[in-house]
């Protein structure tokens, strides 16, 4: 891996997820050789055009032959195509960074958050690593932050989900519904199914025997697999909730000491990765709050005197940034460094 300044690729461009990786890449620190940007839909050359560093920049058409001489290969776009692309990484040698949730099912391929793992998997040098699911990022900084205090005996967690989890698609319908349902007009139901505006769904996707979807099996897997804790009792469940941008999340833990509360709080202040602060009736924790911010934001902490040593904790992120951007802009910082 060249050490220098490095050559960078963005498939899906025009994604959520590249909107937010081209952003922060425009506006952040790097050492940048170049970065080309490429979307499956683009056919002809110079028909799509966006904007880098506050200069026009063409959107490519994409092919192999595209990557070649890359350092670096973000995938943002469908799983098909961050598939396709993903597995030329060896054979070109550049890395490729899944932003989506194309390769969750290859165990070959390492989950990475930024500040955990980051170093450990990136020096062994993978053609391929894996942003995690949003959720997933915000539990392993907690849980990672806890566990240096305290062992954690038991967590337990209810997501609520964005629109925006199903990109630009998710905005759209739930913009689409929510204004329908004020003119007493006929919802659209393509994406979730069922009405999602000024509703909570607890299911948008297929589930097993058991109960849980997919994505519910998932994020405790990537979770034990960053954090090395192939034991750690986790269990979370995802509802879709009427808002754009953002997971919300209430978390129940149960840890082996019993540490005060005044403890816990300065323990997350301490951390770059937490904003922590205190109840307020008038400015508290939501989705709202927390668009387009850097960190998680913890507001509420209960200690729940039922049982030693057992908590509460209301935490909010972005999943475009901390929970995706962000990640995967700091891991192209450790790789930078390597």
């Amino acid at each position: 891996m060249n050490t220098g300044k490095l050559r960078l690729a963005l498939i899906g461009a025009e994604s959520l997820r590249g909107r937010e990786i081209k952003n922060l890449f425009s506006t952040r620190p790097f050492p940048l050789a170049s970065f080309d940007f490429f979307d499956p839909d683009v056919q002809e050359e110079f028909s799509s055009l966006t904007e880098f560093q506050d200069e026009p920049k063409v959107i490519a058409p994409l092919t192999p032959e595209s990557l070649d001489g890359m350092d670096l290969v973000f995938l943002a776009g469908n799983n098909k195509t961050n598939r396709r692309y993903g597995r030329l990484a060896g054979k070109k040698g550049f890395m490729a960074l899944d932003l989506g949730e194309a390769f969750v099912e290859d165990r070959d391929v390492p989950v990475v958050v930024s500040g955990i793992n980051d170093r450990a998997v990136l020096k062994n040098g993978p053609s391929i690593v894996a942003n995690p699911h949003p959720v997933s990022i915000v539990l392993c900084h907690l849980l990672n932050v806890l566990r240096q205090e305290s062992r954690i005996r038991r967590a337990v967690a209810m997501a609520l989900q964005p629109a925006s989890a199903f990109d630009d698609a998710g905005i759209e319908e739930l913009a689409s519904q929510s204004l329908g349902m004020l003119q007493s007009a006929a919802v659209k139901k393509k994406v979730f199914r069922a009405q999602a505006a000024f509703n909570l769904l607890s299911q948008t996707s297929p589930v097993d025997e058991d109960g849980f979807s997919a994505g519910e099996r998932q994020i405790p897997r990537e979770v034990r697999v960053v954090l090395s804790d192939p034991k750690l009792s986790l269990s979370l469940s995802l509802v879709q909730a009427p808002v754009f941008h953002a997971y919300s999340l209430m978390v129940y833990l149960e840890l082996a000491d019993d540490l005060n509360m005044p403890f816990i709080g300065s323990i997350l202040k301490k951390s770059p990765f937490f904003k922590f602060s205190a109840p307020s009736l008038t400015s508290p924790v939501s989705s709202v709050a927390v668009a387009g911010q850097d960190r998680i934001f913890v507001g509420q902490l209960k200690k729940d005197t039922s049982r030693r040593g057992t908590y509460w904790l209301w935490a909010a992120a972005d999943n475009l940034t901390r929970g995706s951007a962000l990640n995967a802009y700091e891991i192209a910082r450790s790789l930078a460094a390597i």
